[in-house]
């Protein structure tokens, strides 16, 4: 079994704080045991507007919040999933909105590009959102090895879209992350119901760092991080606030689930 932590935050428009706010949770968690952590979208910056990731963006590879996770994930020994880091596409006027992966000697290991944006209006009108205004969507799955097992790499909005899921299952995924800044009405509505769904329909762990408050722009983010097991059941949650919530991930007893219950055996039908 290996320990996984999935870091709660509530990230503001000083990337200096959310920095050391996360370098403390990270460090709590390698203090627990964690070999593997994963942190929400956006944990360094949640700016006032959506255009100022903007002038914070940096190159891959370069930069000062890519050298923070670098150099934590050298200190504590920990693989870090870092949420979401904006990066610098081929469009001045967007970014990639990027889940790195960083293994313990602080080198990159894997870089997913969220593919399904966040553009919508809420039921009654009062919210809207329009992410693809700043951020290029990518288009190709994710999965990297790392000590807890294949992690299929998702972030927030992509947890909507099950084909991405089972496109990750084709590819080896034991567990998933799925780092999150979603709103307190979606949240409220569907952030369990479809963390689980995912979880059992994939017979794949998943685990879920989210943010949670209300930040500088006003927005309030659900929280609720969680870490669900491959039959549904939820193993550790936090509902409200900044902490961690860990878990350790059995897969010998997700092979043994899956072997006995081979429901990804019985697919009749193609993505």
């Amino acid at each position: 079994m290996t320990r996984v932590a999935a870091i709660q935050m509530i990230s503001c428009a000083d990337v200096q704080r959310n920095l050391e706010d996360a370098g403390r949770l990270l460090t709590g968690a390698a203090g627990r045991g964690a070999r593997v952590a994963v942190l929400p979208e956006n944990f360094a910056f949640m700016g006032r507007e959506e255009r100022d990731k903007l002038t914070l963006a940096e190159n891959e590879g370069d930069g000062p919040i890519q050298s923070f996770l670098a150099d934590t994930a050298r200190s504590t020994g920990l693989w870090i999933v870092a949420g979401t880091v904006p990066l610098r596409c081929d469009e001045s006027s967007r970014v990639a909105s990027a889940c790195l992966v960083f293994d313990d000697r602080g080198c990159l290991a894997a870089r997913y590009d969220k593919i399904h944006l966040f553009d919508v209006t809420l039921p009654g009108g009062q919210e809207q959102y329009e992410e693809s205004a700043t951020v290029r969507p990518g288009d190709t799955p994710v999965c990297v090895d790392t000590p807890a097992g294949r992690l299929g790499l998702s972030v927030c909005y992509d947890l909507r879209f099950p084909e991405l899921y089972r496109q990750l299952t084709d590819r080896g995924a034991e567990w998933f992350c799925v780092p999150s800044a979603f709103t307190a009405a979606t949240g409220e509505a569907h952030w369990e119901v479809l963390l689980r769904a995912r979880a059992i329909e994939n017979l794949c762990y998943v685990v879920a760092p989210a943010q949670s408050g209300i930040h500088e722009n006003g927005r309030e983010t659900y929280g609720d991080s969680m870490i669900v097991g491959p039959w549904g059941r939820i193993l550790d949650r936090l509902s409200r606030g900044s902490g961690t919530v860990i878990s350790d991930l059995d897969l010998v007893a997700q092979r043994k689930l899956r072997q006995n219950f081979p429901i990804l055996d019985h697919r009749r039908l193609s993505n």
